[in-house]
């Protein structure tokens, strides 16, 4: 579907995709893998662009429902592939991605070999924060992997959130799985800073319009709950 002119989102590939159309395609994350088909389909039968036009495919983090498709799409459209610095590595496969503590990080680390099965894909971009690609402002927001990443497009107003905040059609919630509660905490105030009309995320729905004002009231409201004040 179309969000506001010039921004597609494809459904269907668990995990949202989404598509930056100018003179040259941009994709924000790829889905899981073997969904690449479903991209494709969108870019020629709605858009009526080649897979050619993809220029580039900047990935927000490392997680397999992020970039399990990356492989594909560049091999197929010859895109550059953008991803931050810290997060590089994981994506092309030299390391072992970190995961979080407790309970929840042994079931993640006993599943991971299963789950974490996308073709590495090696970057040829690797961002740094304020870093400029493809016309979107790269902001690093840490905390849910080392290097993740929020773009903002200053042309259209909207925030790509990652797996930083997400929407679920009721409320505001913080993306799964942290890694760094402290960073997840830095980041939201580093983007409750900015002033944006749509936050579009990894997962949910679109937040808006308003979508920097609503940010800001639940980073006030969450830590101030748990005792760390927004500011």
């Amino acid at each position: 579907m179309e969000i506001v002119p010039g921004i597609h989102q494809v459904d269907g590939v668990n995990g949202n995709c989404f598509i930056v159309v100018r003179d040259e395609l941009t994709l924000i994350d790829t889905g899981m893998p073997k969904n690449s088909a479903k991209i494709v389909n969108y870019i020629q039968d709605i858009l009526k662009r080649k897979p050619s036009d993809i220029k580039t495919i900047v990935l927000t983090h490392f997680h397999i429902d992020h970039v399990g498709d990356a492989f594909d799409l560049k091999k197929l459209s010859g895109a550059k592939v953008a991803i931050h610095k810290k997060d590089a590595d994981y994506v092309a496969g030299r390391k072992t991605p970190p995961v979080p503590s407790g309970v929840k990080g042994m079931i993640v680390k006993v599943l991971m070999p299963l789950l974490f099965r996308s073709t590495p894909v090696e970057p040829d971009i690797r961002l740094n924060d304020g870093d400029t690609i493809a016309g979107l402002t790269t902001i690093h927001t840490p905390g849910h992997t080392p290097g993740s990443i929020c773009l903002f497009d200053p042309a259209s107003k909207i925030l790509f959130a990652g797996d930083l905040l997400r929407f679920n059609g009721s409320k505001i919630e913080i993306g799964p799985l942290p890694l760094d509660t402290g960073e997840v905490q830095q980041s939201i105030n580093k983007i409750a800073a900015l002033d944006f009309d749509i936050m579009l995320s990894g997962h949910g729905i679109p937040l808006g319009p308003d979508a920097s004002v609503k940010v800001r009231e639940f980073a006030k409201r969450h830590f101030r709950k748990n005792g760390v004040l927004g500011k």
